[in-house]
């Protein structure tokens, strides 16, 4: 046996949940393709593990009528346990195969003699006359998978990049959600209230209706959505809707949200907590760090397709997790879930909880009143930015020991934020924006956030990687403020690596030693280890090379969620009329690497997306409601602003693979922080690290 099967076979253990066999071979995974290349890598471990080049196999994404429900497709999981379970399914298959070849040969062989390379079965190496896909018609898709799974030894794989499989489509087809095309299509525009709590007091649906292209008006409580004849008819009307529109609400003014993060007084919660705190045999360093609520931002926004049929309803979506959305959608209608299939379509690609969702179920809604059409819904942009939830803003305190040998004997660290996770169907509730302001209302439950056995929420990489004899935790999560939150990528880690690696590199600066030396010399662990020096060696000539003015590197490291991947990032950047961000460089170290080529790429994404967050991104409001309407209002970084880029990786095939999408974001946030400190010599610790901050920080 092969070990503990991967977490996914517990629900589905038959071969039959992840197997098909017709024409060919067809593999199912409750993964989705997001754009980060994960069907390519998970495509190769089965194709890899069953002994078929990767196009004599088909993989089907989640979908409810068929795939085995995987959750959803988030935490660097892709690969580490969907892969892992395709993994098994296909060593299952390839090991019943072989049962059929050795009763179809004569004499009868040992298992041991057979074996499947590039779809043809061989005895000792020589050629049967048998294939895989001529044997899996044989297979009884109904045996247990952990009962027959023997995977091939880390040598026999191989990593190599493989052409992205969903490449060509997106290329020269139209693969997409927002593309879809059906006889009789209309299409849909909501009326989103200012934010969740407003109630809409009046809005003339007559007028509405009779405004261009409009074939149907739906209203439902404070829901409107227009139905139209074209998606330029839908927009327009939707657009005259909200500004003629008048709701009314009682929620009160904020001010400054990251203030009322820092200054809440809700209780804190102790989430980790080793040795002892009540010390004085040193001096306590500390920084406070804060980011802003942030927008997914994704170029695209979010879409859907809906149709009614009878008392069923088929979803087209782009979410992240179909199975969620169901649930999800059967709670705010009350309707069974057997009646609601939805389908995964790719649509722009998203790290976390964005508006997917939402679009889906506002298209059931628009659906539901012109049954045997389909709707297809395509959010604007200040929909986007007005509607879908926000990774929440978050204020970090650590506070460092440094004990009279020059080694970190204590820290003390506390996370304010708003929860981290209020995904579709979490807590009871279907977190369904539209949900929450129907006239027979389903409104979101109060977040528990993420407990720590999952990786944690807020809190999520608050325990330093460093060995640290005496450490506590704590977690405030602040539940008054009226802006809607949830996961974005790296959750709390992205806040809780920049405070922490701030602290680190500020106890290194004051006392005089390399940023490099002095985290070595707090790590045992001999990954982690390796991961900062070699990422010292690569770096070491860049360096030590002569640097202009206001110009410094900077360095950040961590292992995502204590568990998952190592990241070491190394940052160069130049202060003058902007702050640009010359030079990136990583070390990663995530176990075996299945797909290098879609490694890298995950990782370097982290790197570009984290300089955006840590330098561009914040969220402006109007009271309630985000005052955000366009790019003009939310600049993100530029394809002109991306750095030199460079991704090494220490590839272990013997260890279990980790996972690669949300490892640099903390990192990046941290080298880029050290960086403008070494580079004027003031540390900003109020994100975004703009001009006017660092001004504003050379002036204190």
């Amino acid at each position: 046996m092969p070990g503990n099967p991967p977490a996914p076979l517990n629900d589905a253990p038959l071969l039959g949940d992840w197997v098909a066999v017709d024409a060919g071979i067809t593999f199912y995974t409750g993964r989705v393709e997001l754009g980060q290349g994960n069907l390519t890598a998970l495509a190769q471990m089965a194709a890899d593990e069953l002994g078929v080049a990767p196009e004599a196999i088909a993989l089907v994404p989640a979908r409810t009528d068929r795939t085995p429900n995987e959750g959803y497709t988030v935490g660097s999981m892709s690969v580490s346990q969907g892969g892992q379970a395709l993994r098994w399914a296909a060593s299952a298959l390839r090991h019943l195969i072989l049962r059929a070849a050795a009763q179809a040969l004569s004499p009868r062989p040992e298992l041991a003699e057979l074996d499947i390379v590039e779809g043809a079965v061989l005895r000792d190496g020589a050629a049967t006359g048998l294939t895989a896909a001529g044997l899996a018609g044989r297979v009884d898709l109904s045996a247990q998978i952990a009962d027959h799974a023997r995977l091939r030894r880390p040598e026999e794989r191989r990593a190599r990049d493989l052409p992205r499989i969903d490449l060509k489509e997106r290329l020269t087809a139209a693969p997409f959600v927002h593309d879809m095309e059906r006889p009789g299509m209309l299409f849909g525009a909501p009326v989103h209230p200012p934010h969740m709590d407003a109630a809409l007091m009046s809005l003339d649906l007559d007028a509405l209706a009779r405004r261009s292209g409009v074939v149907e008006v739906v209203r439902d409580g404070s829901f409107v959505g227009v139905l139209a004849t074209s998606p330029l008819a839908a927009q327009r009307a939707g657009e005259w809707a909200r500004a003629q529109g008048d709701w009314a609400s009682d929620t009160a003014e904020v001010g400054d949200p990251v203030g009322a993060i820092a200054r809440s007084e809700a209780p804190a919660e102790t989430v980790f907590e080793t040795g002892s705190f009540n010390r004085n045999d040193g001096d306590w360093h500390e920084v406070e760090v804060s980011r802003p609520y942030l927008f997914h931002a994704s170029i695209g926004p979010a879409a859907a397709v809906a149709l009614w049929e009878g008392d069923a309803v088929t979803v087209w979506s782009q979410a992240q997790g179909v199975f969620p959305l169901r649930k999800a959608i059967a709670m705010a209608l009350r309707k069974p879930e057997d009646q609601i299939t939805v389908i995964h379509r790719p649509g722009a690609g998203c790290y976390g909880h964005n508006g997917a969702d939402d679009a889906a179920f506002d298209a059931v809604l628009m659906a539901r009143a012109v049954p045997g059409r389909p709707v297809k819904v395509v959010w604007s942009r200040a929909d986007e930015f007005r509607a879908a939830p926000m990774g929440p803003a978050m204020v970090t305190r650590v506070r460092a020991l440094l004990g009279p040998e020059r080694r970190i004997k204590a820290m003390d660290i506390v996370v304010n934020s708003p929860p981290h996770a209020h995904r579709p169907s979490a807590g009871g509730t279907p977190n369904l924006r539209a949900a929450a302001y129907l006239a027979d209302p389903v409104p979101p439950a109060p977040s528990k956030d993420i407990p720590a056995t999952r990786g944690g929420g807020a809190d999520r990489n608050a325990v330093p990687g460093y060995d640290v004899g005496n450490v506590r935790v704590r977690k405030r999560l602040v539940y008054d403020l009226p802006y809607r939150t949830s996961s974005l990528r790296s959750l709390g880690a992205f806040t809780n690596v920049l405070a922490i690696e701030s602290c680190i590199d500020e106890i290194a600066a004051r006392i005089g030693e390399d940023p490099f030396a002095f985290r070595l010399r707090h790590l045992e662990d001999p990954r982690a280890r390796a991961v900062l020096e070699r990422l010292e060696e690569e770096t070491r000539a860049a360096r030590a090379a002569d640097m202009p003015e206001a110009t410094g590197w900077g360095l950040g490291f961590a292992r995502y969620k204590g568990s998952s991947g190592y990241c070491g990032v190394l940052a160069r950047v130049e202060l003058d009329d902007q702050i640009r961000v010359t030079d990136a460089v990583a070390v990663a170290d995530i176990g075996e690497v299945v797909s290098p080529d879609g490694a890298r790429n995950q990782i370097e994404g982290g790197i570009v997306q984290s300089i955006s967050w840590t330098l561009k991104e914040a969220v402006q409001f109007d009271g309630a409601a985000v005052a955000d309407n366009s790019w003009l209002d939310y600049p993100i970084l530029r394809f002109s602003e991306v750095p030199r880029l460079r991704v090494d990786l220490i590839d272990r095939p013997e260890e279990a693979p980790l996972g690669a999408g949300e490892i640099s974001q903390g990192p990046t946030a941290a080298a880029l922080a050290n960086a403008v400190r070494q580079a004027v010599g003031v540390r900003v610790t109020r994100l975004p690290i703009t001009r006017d901050a660092v001004i504003a920080a050379l002036s204190a």
